[in-house]
């Protein structure tokens, strides 16, 4: 008689995999931190990769990330609504313009690359625009 082991590991890991997923959260979160002292780096999207990298490594730390007092609340914002709050948008919004200003001043694209980039950031701004926006 074979008697089945009970298994030990988060929802959606092998034990070869939970390390990975652990490293990555970690990397995740230093540049996220980074992100909070720079202002032309995003913040949350490091935040919310390292969540799903924690969520799939450590509940431990998935529950610190998503109890910490400045970013839990836009993280289960983001999870559990898709949403994103007004001040994030706007932020996200002048950080783009910003960047496509200092873009096309510093690199002085050509004009279908400027358009490309153009679009591409326009686009991004777009799907930011569209999320719900969280209370």
């Amino acid at each position: 008689m074979v008697q089945e082991r009970e298994s030990k590991t988060v929802p959606g890991g092998s034990r070869l995999s939970r390390p990975l997923w652990l490293v990555l959260g970690f990397v995740f979160v230093g540049l996220g931190f980074i992100g909070a002292l720079l202002p032309l780096m995003p913040t949350t999207i490091f935040l919310i990769l390292a969540a799903g990298c924690f969520a799939r490594s450590s509940p431990r730390l998935e529950a610190w990330l998503l109890g910490h007092p400045r970013f839990g609340p836009t993280l289960l914002a983001w999870r559990e609504q898709g949403a994103i709050p007004r001040k994030g948008k706007a932020m996200a919004c002048a950080g783009m313009a910003l960047g496509y200003g200092l873009f096309t001043w510093g690199a002085r694209p050509g004009p279908w690359l400027a358009v490309g980039v153009a679009a591409a950031m326009l686009g991004c701004a777009w799907y930011v625009l569209s999320r719900p926006t969280a209370v």
